[in-house]
């Protein structure tokens, strides 16, 4: 009988909660050691499975070879369960952690060793609840990596802004992956957080009958540590190795990403201010130009696309003000039509995050369109009223859901549709005839010319047309807060040409006062 996991995560988070409340750590802290803890036993589930089929005299290189990280007796889940009351369970699980450590390069100072800050009526509990061996049957496939997922995303909840940092919404990311199809080559991403984007691609070579270890190989960077050590530990948890490094993406390209990738996929911060314009101003990943305005949209934009290869794709969560921010960033805008890599414009619901309610927008680039059919036009997706209400907060979209739009991008692109999660007789009411067609409000083909009348806005709503709404289904808050994102916009733009209007004033009386003091001289 098929364990329902949704039940285990919220029994395993139920657990884990206690700790919050029982332990001397902030609120913001104690994600880290229940983390470590479910990454250790995850660990231990697999290492233990592993060596039922490779036999008690396999070596760590026969371990890593299937994907399984080997683990020396020091580190095993059963002997910290079996610990005397007496014994030091914070010291144990610290010594653990540096012994899966030493055994496995790709982890070096990654692991959580902070127990001993935590008493053993705390960690105890927490020790039992996590015990996968226990609660393994009846769960498949990928169950447990859904499991830490499902814990990043509720500590995403709690921290708030600071978990929004590290986290992507697991169906928003599904969506990404299924129009971008990352079957094989090099994915980047300059702002990878948790490393949500490299798990499910991973997954979607997995659903694809290959091994993501053989097919993909990733390469990220991340501002803060304690995120690139989330970002590891989840790779890990999932059997997948990448290279993972700290650094700021505005002053750092520390994987030479320019031209490299098949892929790149990112969920950069929205709006980013006070970034020092002098030290990017020669940049080679800003072929389009620097914007004059105080925010970091488009640098973002400019650096997923600069880091494709001839065919390479990409995929950018990015804040709705940027599909038609004016000045500077509506000529760089222009720039990146007209070189013809923008490909896909799709507008998400609002309240898919957890930290913030505003929609966003996700821009798909493709290289490989250039000198194809489709290098002069764009598809636009209003997906905004596409989505499944979680709670009265939060909204998030069902795979079949996923599968719909994913499948509008391919009847675009000329592919096949694909249909494993139920969505054919959506998709059959849409596209009676099997080919891509507009449908009013929800996706429409543009021409560069289109776009061009248009001011060159990539607004999904300027194109696909408006769909009927209840008079009740009006969103007060929402759309508060998309007039708030708008009037920040257009304050920038106002300070902006304030600026150049007192750039223009100075230089016409600094002429004056030449002229006037050459008058003066003759």
């Amino acid at each position: 009988m098929t364990t329902n996991t949704s039940e285990v995560e919220r029994r395993l988070w139920a657990a884990a909660d206690s700790l919050r409340a029982n332990s001397k750590l902030r609120s913001h802290e104690y994600s880290t050691p229940v983390l470590g803890l479910i990454f250790l036993a995850y660990a231990d589930h697999r290492f233990e499975q592993a060596q039922q089929e490779l036999g008690a005299d396999a070596e760590p290189m026969d371990f890593q070879a299937e994907g399984v990280m080997y683990l020396p007796e020091q580190a095993r889940y059963r002997r910290l369960l079996a610990l005397p009351d007496s014994a030091n369970l914070g010291q144990a699980i610290n010594d653990a952690m540096k012994a899966v450590e030493t055994e496995n390069e790709d982890l070096k100072d990654v692991l959580p060793k902070i127990y001993n800050r935590l008493d053993n009526s705390v960690l105890a509990p927490l020790l039992k609840a996590f015990n996968f061996s226990e609660i393994a049957a009846g769960l498949e496939g990928d169950a447990f990596g859904k499991v830490y997922e499902y814990f990043l995303g509720e500590f995403a909840k709690r921290e708030g802004q600071l978990g929004g940092e590290f986290y992507t919404p697991t169906s928003l990311v599904k969506l990404m992956v299924e129009i971008m199809e990352p079957f094989h080559g090099r994915i980047y991403d300059p702002a990878c957080g948790s490393g949500g984007m490299f798990v499910q691609s991973a997954r979607f070579v997995t659903e694809h009958k290959k091994n993501p270890t053989d097919e993909l190989s990733v390469f990220g960077q991340e501002k803060t540590a304690e995120t690139v050590r989330l970002a590891r530990m989840n790779l890990a948890v999932h059997g997948l190795s990448g290279d993972i490094k700290q650094g700021n993406t505005f002053y750092e390209d520390i994987h030479g990403s320019r031209g490299k990738f098949d892929f790149a996929l990112a969920n950069p911060p929205f709006n980013v201010k006070g970034i020092k314009k002098d030290d990017i101003a020669s940049d080679p990943r800003l072929p389009y130009g620097t914007p004059s305005t105080d925010n970091g949209n488009y640098l973002w934009l400019q650096y997923i696309s600069s880091s494709l290869n001839a065919k390479g794709r990409a995929g950018v969560v990015m804040a709705n003000s940027a599909s038609d921010a004016r000045g500077s960033e509506q000529l760089i805008r222009q720039r990146m039509i007209e070189s013809g890599n923008v490909d896909i414009m799709l507008a998400a619901s609002s309240n898919l995050f957890y930290t913030v309610t505003l929609p966003a927008t996700v821009w798909f680039y493709d290289n490989g369109k250039r000198g194809s059919p489709r290098e002069d036009t764009v598809l636009f997706i209003d997906a905004r009223q596409t989505f499944r209400q979680v709670t009265k907060a939060i909204r998030e979209m069902t795979d079949e859901q996923v599968e719909l739009l994913a499948n509008i991008a391919n009847l675009y692109r000329g592919e096949a549709p694909e249909f494993k999660h139920g969505s054919k007789d959506r998709f059959d009411e849409l596209f009676p005839d099997g080919a891509y067609r507009d449908v009013p409000g929800l996706c429409k083909v543009a021409t560069r010319d289109e776009i061009e009348t248009q001011s060159w806005s990539l607004n999904p709503g300027r194109y696909v047309g408006v769909t009927a709404r209840a008079a009740d289904d009006f969103e007060f808050s929402v759309r508060l807060g998309e007039l708030n994102e708008e009037l920040e916009v257009l304050t920038a733009e106002a300070h902006e040409l304030e600026e150049r209007i007192s750039g223009s004033v100075a230089a016409l009386m600094e002429a004056e006062q030449e002229v006037a003091d050459e008058g003066v001289l003759a």
